[in-house]
């Protein structure tokens, strides 16, 4: 998992809903920026993806820009084309940028390991939070109720330190290119 303080990658991706090119200083807020890694095929992400919504909702008038980026391999699995993508953004209400990482570079310099996986930087993008939304998994009956995340969130949004308990994301596997 990246570090830690580590600096957030900087990127410049096509936003598949406006067509606009837009960087890691696009999105920034200034409080802070959580990045998310998602797609529209995988039933971790179907599961979580109103209470995507509902952070984005309560982060963004907060300071914190938001955005999600899908890196999976479009020719695997068609589904996370850029143009299912955009509807899916649409018919989701999605408040925030859904960048589409062709070359999967942005994954790969996050140390992104499936999705959904999340990444919360402070205003200096400096990384605070690496992990999960909360621990609701499709069938496990527990409820989606982003503690993991909002938790992070308060605490970033409030100056204290980075959580000590940080627990990995669970979900399905990018799908990286067979040309990597």
């Amino acid at each position: 998992m990246l570090p830690l303080g580590t600096v957030a990658p900087d990127f410049k991706l096509s936003d598949v809903v406006s067509g606009s090119a837009l960087a890691l200083a696009d999105v920034r807020g200034r409080a802070g920026t959580l990045v998310m890694f998602i797609c529209n095929h995988c039933p971790y992400v179907q599961h979580v993806n109103a209470e995507l919504v509902r952070v984005a909702h309560e982060a963004l008038p907060r300071g914190v820009g938001v955005v999600a980026i899908s890196s999976n391999d479009v020719r695997a699995y068609p589904a996370d084309a850029p143009e299912r993508m955009a509807e899916v953004a649409r018919e989701q209400g999605y408040p925030f940028p859904y960048l589409y990482d062709a070359s999967q570079s942005v994954a790969r310099a996050y140390d992104a390991t499936c999705t959904p996986d999340f990444f919360l930087f402070d205003a200096a993008a400096k990384l605070v939070y690496r992990g999960r939304l909360d621990d609701s998994t499709p069938g496990n009956r527990r409820p989606v109720t982003g503690a993991d995340l909002r938790a992070a969130l308060d605490a970033l949004l409030a100056g204290a330190a980075p959580l000590d308990e940080q627990k990995p994301s669970v979900g399905c596997n990018i799908k990286w290119s067979a040309s990597r």
